[in-house]
Formats: structure tokens, sequence, C-alpha cells
């Protein structure tokens, strides 16, 4: 039996135009766990304030106390994080990610943007390293008449 990967690229739901529609209206669709993976993982292509409000748009579908509860942090304090407009702790992410029910993973860029590559030595040779403390200085040796 083959096993199928989840691509969010793949979901019919991000063709979508969705030009007239209210930012704040995404909790009515969200209804399927794939849905719900592919609304996250473009949230998270716009930026920290994205992930944010898409996590507490996952977090009105399901249900905030739902939610709270599965994350283990009260319902206040998830409305807060949820809220914006503060800095929100990794730790804080992936318990929400995990109440919800999804894995945050991570894959190669298709083009790094500004990560210049650094040629690497052939296999066997070392990279020339500097050496510590002082650098040496270069002695001139005359030739010894013979």
């Amino acid at each position: 039996m083959s096993e199928t990967k989840f691509n969010p690229e793949d979901m019919p739901i991000l063709n979508l135009d969705i030009s007239g529609t209210s930012r704040h209206e995404a909790s009515r669709f969200l209804d399927s766990p794939e849905i719900m993976a592919a609304y996250i993982a473009e949230s998270m292509k716009a930026g920290d304030t994205a992930l944010v409000h898409a996590l507490g748009e996952v977090a009105k579908a399901i249900g905030v106390n739902k939610v709270a509860q599965q994350a283990g942090v009260n319902r206040e304090s998830l409305y807060k994080v949820l809220k914006g407009g503060t800095k929100t702790r990794f730790e804080t992410i992936r318990k929400l990610m995990t109440a919800i029910g999804l894995e945050l993973t991570v894959r190669p860029m298709a083009t790094p943007a500004a990560a210049p590559s650094k040629p690497r030595p052939a296999p066997g040779k070392s990279a020339a390293r500097p050496a510590a403390g002082k650098p040496k200085s270069k002695v001139a040796t005359k030739p010894v008449p013979a």
C-alpha cells in the first residue's frame, strides 16, 4: 500500500477568487483537515501576522475552547495570542498546531532567496582554515652557496 503525501499546493481551494470576501469569513469554510492545512500553509507564506490570524480562524472553526484545552492553555490566553500584535513564542505555535491536528514540516525552497552559495571543498580535501592566534609572517631565506 503506497502512502500519499499531502501537498497544500495541490488543493483546489487555493485557486479560488477571494477578492470579494472579508478576511474574517475563513472559519466558515475550514471544514476538513486538508483545507485547514492548505489555509495554514498559505498563511505561512504571507508572514507571521497572517499565520497567527489563520491559526485563529482554524481555532474558531474547530472551537476555541476545544483547541485551548487540547493545547494546554486557558481560553483567555489563547484569545490574547490569536489577537495578534505581540510576539508569539514558537512553543505556543507548536502547541496550537498540535491541538489543531496539523504538523509543521520543513522542506528546501525551490530557489533560495538571498543565500549566497559558498564553494565546498572536494571530497577528501579539507578547507583551508586560518591558524588561531598570531598570523605567521613569511621569512625570506637566501640560498646557501655550495
